[in-house]
């Protein structure tokens, strides 16, 4: 068993020795780790710092060098490079519990041979060994249910088989360099599902300059891969999705109607409770935009 683990980075050479020595930690565990870093044009000495770990690390170090692509790209590139039987992306402000590996080995091997299965999904912990989330309800479900339906909160770490990974990629549109990754999810989602595990294998530190902490910039500076990943949630299977996901998905529907100045997107919506809620939300909708955009 070999596992990829993929980090894109910039400017956080700090933020990556607590990941470098996670991962350490958990080369114990009889698996193979390679890591895979995308330095996205890093001004810093991440790449200095990189060589010397790949001189002592137990476990293989793959670096590569992009000039401000951005993280989605980074990401597409890396998995295109990944040669393990299981992938993992890691940011630079999150590292490995110390048992991280062992949980992801265990369960491979009682999920491995499950049918139409592209991953298995772990809880994610804050540096204050905090739940991000809820704990899993169902141990068989997709990323959109779970979130849509089932009423989860907060990040987690999915570990995906490569077969399935690698056949999907981040769709960025109009040269634009971020999307949110559920984008990818829910495509995966229309053929596969995933198993959920409540244990914790990642630990995350966000950052200032991270993309969750200033989320507001990512959607005007990313507007039309935002409306076309509203858009297609239409295409899911609405029923049974909370009316506060419900709300939630018209709002940023017509946020990013309004940022792209998208034609005739009422069409789109499907479901009548939809269509009702999209008329009632949009004049107030775009007068909220255009005011705090």
């Amino acid at each position: 068993m070999k596992i990829s683990i993929l980090t894109p980075t910039y400017n956080r050479e700090k933020l990556l020795e607590k990941l470098y020595e996670s991962l350490v930690k958990n080369s114990k565990y009889g698996v193979d780790i390679e890591w895979l870093i995308m330095d996205d044009g890093s001004k810093d000495k991440t790449r200095d710092k990189v060589e010397k770990w790949k001189k002592e690390s137990p476990f293989e170090i793959k670096y590569y060098y992009q000039e401000n692509q951005g993280k989605m790209i980074a990401i597409n590139k890396l998995v295109g490079c990944a040669t393990g039987d299981l992938i993992l992306d890691c940011d630079s402000d999150d590292y490995l519990t110390d048992k991280a590996v062992a949980i992801i080995k265990e369960n491979y091997e009682k999920y491995k041979n499950e049918e139409n299965i592209y991953g298995i999904c772990f809880l994610k912990y804050n540096q204050n060994n905090e739940n991000m989330g809820n704990k899993f309800k169902n141990k068989r479900t997709t990323m959109f249910n779970l979130y849509f339906k089932e009423g989860e909160t907060g990040e987690k770490a999915i570990v995906f088989f490569s077969e399935i990974r690698k056949q999907f990629k981040h769709e960025l549109e109009k040269k634009e360099r971020f999307i949110t990754e559920a984008r990818m999810y829910h495509k995966m989602d229309l053929k596969y599902a995933m198993i959920c595990v409540n244990e914790p294998i990642m630990i995350c530190e966000y950052q200032e300059g991270g993309y969750t902490k200033n989320i507001r910039k990512e959607f005007k500076e990313n507007p039309y891969g935002y409306y076309e990943y509203f858009k297609e949630i239409f295409d899911h299977d609405m029923k049974h999705v909370t009316f506060s996901k419900r709300l939630y998905v018209i709002k940023h529907y017509i946020l990013f109607t309004c940022l792209t100045n998208a034609e005739d997107s009422f069409r789109y919506v499907k479901g009548m409770s939809n269509k009702i809620l999209y008329m009632f939300l949009y004049l107030p909708g775009i007068f909220k935009t255009k005011l705090t955009f």
